[in-house]
């Protein structure tokens, strides 16, 4: 675990220094776990985008407990590179950010669908089957949201798109 100080400095780091040190700032703020997810969201709220791309990449090894906080950003801002890059991490999170990422489809929030989707698509595999339960949601709309969403993910997600199809999904359980 980093001490406060320590975080401060290497938060300073990423919005100053060079590469190497932009990396080496992102590996030690990843292994600092939950201390570092508020310093690396406010970064990312005020950052230019190479910043929000390294304090992107330490939440991502910060992992699970940072899907939360990133999701509560995305509520409260409006700022559409945040939400991407916010976004980026949920991606590279991967499966535990899987089911909070569904919950933002269902949701139905305009402005924040789009990023969960593309999330969600990244993830690929470990998204399928929560995907697939929303095509058994009684709103059509979502329903086509799904099967989009399937269809956006390439090969793993059309098979089982194709699938769900020949047995005939829409609306059933």
């Amino acid at each position: 675990m980093t001490d406060e100080n320590r975080i401060g400095e290497l938060v300073a780091d990423l919005r100053e220094g060079g590469m190497e040190v932009r990396r080496a700032a992102t590996d030690e703020l990843g292994a600092s776990g939950e201390a570092a997810i508020e310093p690396l969201l406010a970064v990312m709220r005020e950052g230019d985008n190479d910043v929000r791309w390294y304090a992107a990449r330490a939440l991502v090894r910060i992992g699970e407990p940072a899907v939360e906080p990133l999701l509560q950003a995305m509520h409260a801002g409006e700022d559409r590179d945040f939400r991407r890059y916010a976004m980026a991490a949920l991606a590279g999170i991967g499966e535990p950010a899987v089911e909070p990422l569904i919950a933002v489809i269902e949701e139905g929030d305009p402005d924040l669908q789009p990023f969960a989707a593309m999330a969600l698509c990244k993830i690929g595999e470990p998204a399928i089957d929560p995907i697939l339960r929303l095509m058994h949601h009684p709103d059509p709309a979502m329903q086509e949201r799904a099967a989009l969403l399937l269809w956006k993910m390439g090969e793993p997600g059309a098979e089982a798109l194709t699938a769900a199809l020949e047995t005939g999904w829409a609306g059933k359980r």
